[in-house]
């Protein structure tokens, strides 16, 4: 009855505030600012489905321009991680989401670059244009580097797109780490517990393009680890995490002992 409710509740909620929404966006349309009012908007929703969102951030040097990636989990990452959003930040998304009702209308209206990821030779152009609007506009971009949702499946590998953009608009880049959420949101349950997403501190990519595959192969595993410690904080399992973590450590220095 609690999941009725509630899927009834926000359906209501959006249906109701989007004709207010898009006539504020009308205002301003595409203005960059935009997804961030509104993408807070929409993840303040996510305390109905009883997720409670706590926001780090590792360094208080946030750059005005930057490419921003995070893990793509799935359709809470709407109720997540736009609270890490800063003004002047907008995505780069697939063009099928603006056939979305609602949703997809938002996200074009608010300034999110659209790309055509089925014609290689157009999201090119768009990485290019993205590059320029960084420079031109002072925006930041977020993209994620997975290409899409993992569904519990862990870390995707990243495709290369952020890491191009980032080099060629000449940029840092911006490593957001978001908690796990997979199976932890039940709709009848009434508190879900926390959802930890964390901004890492900006790296310098100018230097990988001759060493690109490895150092984002790097970037990955460090990513990868750090999402499995906030999940296991976030569901007070740290203590078995760092049991799980000293047997791995005994584990790689074996196998290497054995190599010797």
């Amino acid at each position: 009855m609690l999941a009725v409710i509630r899927i009834l509740f926000i359906a209501l909620v959006m249906l109701t505030a989007f004709p207010f929404v898009i006539l504020y966006c009308l205002t301003r349309p595409r203005h960059p600012d935009l997804v961030h009012q509104i993408g807070v908007l929409i993840a303040k929703c996510g305390r109905f489905v009883g997720i409670e969102v706590e926001l780090r951030y590792l360094s208080d040097d946030i750059p005005d321009k930057a490419v921003w990636i995070a893990n793509h989990q799935n359709s809470y990452d709407m109720f997540t991680l736009p609270f890490a959003l800063r003004k002047g930040v907008v995505s780069i998304g697939k063009k099928s989401l603006a056939k979305i009702p609602f949703f997809g209308q938002i996200y074009w209206i608010t300034g999110n670059i659209l790309i055509d990821r089925d014609r290689r030779s157009k999201a090119a152009d768009t990485i290019k244009q993205a590059a320029e609007a960084i420079d031109k506009r002072h925006l930041s971009v977020w993209m994620f580097p997975e290409g899409t949702r993992s569904y519990g499946r862990g870390l995707q590998a990243f495709k290369t797109g952020a890491f191009h953009l980032a080099m060629q608009a000449k940029v840092p880049m911006l490593p957001i780490c978001c908690s796990s959420t997979h199976g932890q949101v039940k709709l009848n349950r009434w508190n879900n517990g926390k959802v930890i997403v964390e901004v890492g501190k900006p790296l310098d990519v100018s230097q990988w393009k001759d060493n690109l595959r490895a150092e984002i192969s790097q970037l990955h595993d460090t990513m990868e680890q750090r999402i499995y410690e906030l999940t296991m904080e976030a569901r007070g399992e740290a203590a078995d995490y760092q049991e799980v973590h000293k047997k791995q450590v005994d584990l790689n220095q074996a196998a290497v002992g054995e190599q010797a």
